[in-house]
């Protein structure tokens, strides 16, 4: 990533991070009760099978409690994200990435316990025993998992002048490199995007408006999204593909 666009996206996400520390939990209440309304209403959600959604800080973002419990009850297959020491080999791989594991039932859920974040979090002891999207445990190898729904958190989010949705991460490049290696793993071209559905969350805050003067910086690497869930209760999806 070239040296402007690095420090656009660093301005953006502590404008951001200001901008949001001054909601009150109320108002993120209220919004994530919207977007969990729209979200149950949702053609990609009602069809999906097996979903990823990140579990929410206490604050500052779309609270995923609900959607989590909601698709569990639905009989979906719901993975939720685990960071761990790389295993791989390759230049460039950063020294933390990301991985999907299962959650087994509501009672599963309820059993992780809040991270330095408070962000329930997945034991690391019980990980060599779930079902995983990309590094399968032995007990696992003759699954091949595969998700038709990603529901994404983000700092900052937008449309470009084709109506494509964008999306500023946190900065480490988490989702971007899991969805790559994702890709590979079903020998998807990145621009294949009938498999997999991605989806943001955000906060009406969240969303740039045209003309503020703000827009989401996006380099080569940055992969629009399908749509958009928004606290307010409205969908914006893209109109071109992703």
């Amino acid at each position: 990533m070239n040296s402007s666009l690095t420090a656009a996206k660093k301005l953006l996400r502590a404008a951001m991070k200001q901008r949001l520390s001054s909601l009150s939990m109320d108002t993120v209440r209220t919004q994530s009760a919207n977007v969990f309304n729209t979200l149950q209403g949702l053609k990609p959600y009602q069809e999906a099978q097996s979903i990823s959604v990140y579990l929410s800080m206490p604050a500052a973002e779309i609270q995923t409690d609900a959607i989590v419990r909601h698709a569990l009850s639905q009989g979906k297959q719901v993975f939720i994200p685990y960071l761990h020491k790389s295993p791989l080999q390759i230049p460039d791989t950063p020294s933390r990435v990301m991985d999907m594991v299962l959650l087994e039932s509501i009672q599963d859920y309820e059993s992780l316990q809040p991270d330095k974040w408070g962000i329930p979090s997945v034991d690391p002891a019980t990980v060599h025993n779930r079902q995983r999207i990309l590094g399968q445990p032995e007990a696992h190898s003759d699954k091949v998992s595969t998700l038709d729904l990603m529901l994404l958190p983000g700092v900052a989010f937008d449309y470009d002048a084709s109506g494509g949705v964008r999306r500023l991460g946190h900065g480490k490049g988490f989702y971007d490199f899991f969805l790559n290696r994702y890709l590979a793993q079903h020998g998807l071209h990145p621009d294949d995007d009938s498999s997999l559905q991605l989806w943001g969350l955000s906060l009406s805050e969240q969303l740039l408006a045209p003309g503020s003067g703000e827009e989401v910086p996006v380099g080569p690497q940055d992969r629009r999204l399908h749509g958009l869930l928004l606290g307010d209760g409205r969908i914006g999806e893209t109109r071109s593909q992703v």
